[in-house]
């Protein structure tokens, strides 16, 4: 767990899971001209163990989109603060503005990185088709009418599934030449007025998971078909497919690491 820099100062890595809402903010990754959750992760840091040592996260994510359970990494060194991990969300809490909250700390090999050593990610996308606007949901949906039909969406959803070339569902611009990825489960479902799209992959292209409900949004509405998406993911175009979903639905779910991929399959 430990390990001497230059033969001279103890490091500890701790791994931090947190949760928050991005609505007020420009994304988990720093930026000089906004706030971001990784400015206010990092602020937290600094007032708990003392210095504001580095921060590393799992990935970006895009202004106004959010997170149920986000990994990051703070670096120690022997001058921190000494809090044992189990008290960590505690004490960084009280330093955090109410969106957003470290869930669980816990210390991490020194090899772990929470990118690289990433297996995977789940995001869902939440809809809200009610005709009545609700204020206690603004900015955590993507409100969206007329009703949608979640049974055709759960179908189209199928030909996501696999291990194929998404540059369809890939924002215009971004220079990725490895578009194939493999998707693990793509699902729509109901709950009362919101529809929510669960998706899980070894990894996602840029907007891929907000243009991929947008082009299920389409379905639900009965603009587009389960063939025409199959053809859409066929086309390598991204012309072909919907338009990308608004950032406030979507959530960063799960990331898969080592030892939880193994539970799931075990």
């Amino acid at each position: 767990m430990h390990y001497e820099l230059k033969g001279r100062v103890d490091m500890k890595k701790i791994k931090l899971n947190i949760s928050y809402i991005g609505t007020a903010y420009c994304g988990w990754q720093v930026q000089p001209n906004a706030v971001s959750v990784q400015q206010r992760v990092q602020d937290a840091v600094e007032k708990t163990f003392g210095k504001r040592y580095p921060l590393t996260g799992c990935s970006r994510t895009d202004s106004g989109v959010h997170a149920r359970s986000f990994v990051c990494t703070v670096e120690l060194d022997e001058n921190a603060n000494n809090i044992p991990c189990e008290r960590i969300p505690l004490v960084m809490n009280r330093h955090l503005p109410t969106d957003i909250a470290v869930r669980q700390a816990e210390e991490a090999e020194d090899d772990f990185h929470p990118r690289y050593s990433c297996l995977g990610k789940a995001y869902e996308y939440v809809f809200y088709d009610s005709p009545v606007r609700d204020p206690f949901l603004e900015g955590r949906v993507a409100h969206i009418l007329p009703r949608l039909d979640e049974n055709a969406m759960n179908e189209a959803a199928t030909q996501i599934v696999g291990n194929q070339d998404f540059r369809s569902f890939m924002a215009s611009g971004s220079k990725i030449e490895d578009t194939v990825r493999t998707v693990y489960d793509c699902r729509v479902s109901r709950e009362g007025d919101m529809v929510k799209l669960y998706i899980s992959a070894d990894g996602f292209l840029y907007n891929m998971v907000r243009i991929i409900a947008g082009t299920l949004a389409e379905v639900g509405h009965h603009k587009r078909t389960k063939e025409e998406v199959r053809a859409t993911i066929d086309s390598r175009d991204r012309k072909n497919s919907g338009q990308t979903a608004p950032p406030e639905g979507l959530y960063l779910y799960e990331v898969f690491y080592r030892k939880e991929k193994e539970n799931e399959e075990g």
